[in-house]
């Protein structure tokens, strides 16, 4: 792993803090996380300092928090039906492919996120190295797609898990604060919500618990697992599961 890419593993100002030793663009990554146009820059740039592609992840990869995804996928079988997983600002992260390839259930594994340079870079890279599906009828797209207005992309109750891996953290710590938990009412009853975050449960679980409410779900189950330690960083997975208004 490269000095940049494990600078980027740290959040929020952590993240903005190894930017500025390493770059000349700061006060984009501090302050509009929430913006387009700063993710636009940040792939641009992360792209054009290498020859080749390479997957850039926040915090840790797949192989980190597989075994938080993949059995929370099994208890949510339709039969044949896809289960429909969103992998809610991707970047250029593997998440997303790695369940496609992964996952011994159908899955359609849409990877969305803001930056259109970022959704452009993932076609290409799998375009030119094809993937193939654990499971045949599995599917995998790229979108564009701004994750805080996902009721005008998905009917309510129709994702069945939603991948949030630093996306609602750089949502919060921009300077509008943008950070609300939308996406919960696109959830099915039976989904469930898995965010990644450094933000201690103390503060983060009355959050949620609180965004739930706020998003119409009169009451969810919430619950926190340690993912570990990074550099010096510890690194939580919260769970939501909404139960709907009856």
């Amino acid at each position: 792993m490269s000095p940049l890419a494990k600078s980027l593993t740290m959040s929020g100002r952590r993240i903005a803090a190894a930017w500025i030793r390493h770059h000349s663009v700061t006060t984009d990554l501090i302050e509009n996380m929430d913006k387009k146009a700063t993710w636009d820059r940040f792939y641009a740039e992360n792209r054009n300092r290498t020859t080749t592609f390479k997957n850039f992840e926040w915090f840790f990869g797949f192989d980190a928090i597989r075994d938080f995804i993949m059995p929370s996928l099994q208890t949510k079988s339709h039969g044949d039906a896809l289960l429909h997983v969103l992998d809610m600002g991707c970047g250029t992260s593997a998440i997303g492919p790695c369940i496609y390839r992964h996952s011994h259930l159908p899955v359609r594994v849409t990877c969305a996120d803001i930056s259109p340079i970022a959704v452009r870079q993932m076609l290409e890279h799998i375009q030119a190295n094809t993937i193939q599906p654990h499971n045949a009828s599995s599917q995998l797209e790229f979108v564009e797609l701004d994750c805080t207005e996902l009721q005008t992309h998905y009917v309510c109750r129709s994702v069945d898990l939603i991948v949030d891996k630093g996306t609602t953290d750089a949502l919060l710590r921009s300077k509008e604060a943008k950070g609300r938990l939308q996406c919960l009412k696109v959830l099915r009853s039976s989904g469930s919500l898995l965010q990644f975050s450094d933000e201690d449960p103390d503060a983060r679980l009355l959050w949620l618990e609180t965004e739930a409410q706020e998003a119409g779900v009169m009451s969810s189950d919430v619950s926190v697992q340690e993912v570990g330690e990074l550099r010096g960083m510890t690194y939580y997975c919260y769970q939501v599961t909404p139960r709907p208004i009856v």
